[in-house]
């Protein structure tokens, strides 16, 4: 019961602090510059209510922004966590194929398949888009090249494989 009493009595205070009176003039003020009683000055605030300007400098005073660091790196350049002893071994090398054959479905590019052959360890590879091979990623195949994206060190380039031509083919 005393522990109800306590705040209670405590919010009643606070409230019996505060008054309409109005502040008490500065002691060097003459009485001609001197409001009554009940009245308040122009451009003076009503009691109980701090000034625009105090306020905006009490919020601004208060609040404390969330300050985040960041980090940028260059996009170019390789990755460092990856081995340049293991990345060279990565086979088939762009060097090492040779387009041989292009089946391609005009009506739906999507089923198109190319053969490849690897000179160096004769073998064959057939690829559809978005198949990969070692380090390289068949972009698009068309009628009589295959167009490949190759990733080395961090940076991607496009490089074009074409049938070879031959006498009375156009």
């Amino acid at each position: 019961m005393n522990r109800c009493i306590l705040p209670v009595a405590l919010a009643l205070a606070g409230l019996a602090c505060g008054g309409d009176e109005a502040p008490a003039p500065a002691p060097g003020t003459p009485a001609a510059q001197r409001a009554p009683p009940g009245t308040t000055q122009p451009g003076a605030q009503p009691p109980g209510q701090a000034a625009p300007d105090s306020a905006m400098q009490d919020t601004l005073g208060t609040r404390t922004g969330l300050v985040r660091e960041v980090f940028a790196y260059r996009s170019a350049g390789r990755d460092p966590l990856q081995s340049l002893l293991t990345s060279a071994d990565i086979r088939p090398l762009l060097e090492d194929l040779r387009l041989t054959t292009v089946l391609y479905d005009g009506r739906y590019p999507a089923r198109s398949v190319a053969v490849l052959r690897d000179v160096s360890v004769n073998k064959r590879y057939d690829v559809r888009v978005d198949d990969e091979l070692g380090r390289l990623r068949v972009v698009a195949i068309r009628p009589r090249e295959v167009i490949f994206s190759l990733e080395e060190f961090g940076v991607t380039r496009q490089v074009t494989l074409a049938l070879p031509k031959q006498e009375g083919i156009p």
